[in-house]
């Protein structure tokens, strides 16, 4: 079961971190070469989909690896699965603290409503993501140590 459960969780963070990543490295870069307006309009949809999506798949991430860390408590992999955990619980409170708010006004922008700063808090949005996927990263590596 312990095995199992190890396994659903590292393809579940897998998958995540897959996504995170292509949104950093992929997708909006393409989005900021298009023309101002299509760039927020799709990064208004972007938000809005995703803001409903990541936050289950992230809080399923936490709860796999909580409960594969306890189920492994004593055991080899118990380490790594709880820094994983403790690294997906820090992505989490970054999310909460720096990206939610910047994405709550974000999913509203239109080309009439959007402020004049928007490029700005958009580029701060893309920073902060790329350090949340650094860390999610790591803690899908742990959890592949843990695995192993």
């Amino acid at each position: 079961m312990q095995d199992s459960l190890g396994v659903v969780t590292v393809v579940v963070v897998g998958l995540m971190v897959g996504v995170e990543f292509a949104v950093a490295v992929f997708v909006n870069p393409i989005l900021d070469r298009l023309p101002d307006d299509a760039t927020l309009a799709a990064r208004s949809d972007g938000g809005r989909v995703l803001g409903r999506v990541m936050p289950v798949w992230y809080i399923c991430s936490v709860v796999l690896g909580g409960a594969w860390t306890a189920m492994a408590w004593g055991g080899a992999g118990a380490s790594p699965a709880a820094a994983g955990t403790a690294l997906l619980l820090v992505s989490v409170a970054m999310s909460l603290a720096l990206l939610v708010p910047i994405n709550s006004r974000a999913i509203t922008w239109t080309p009439d409503s959007a402020p004049a700063d928007w490029k700005e808090q958009a580029h701060r949005w893309d920073r902060y993501h790329y350090v949340r996927v650094a860390v999610i990263v790591l803690a899908f590596a742990l959890y592949a140590v843990a695995l192993a």
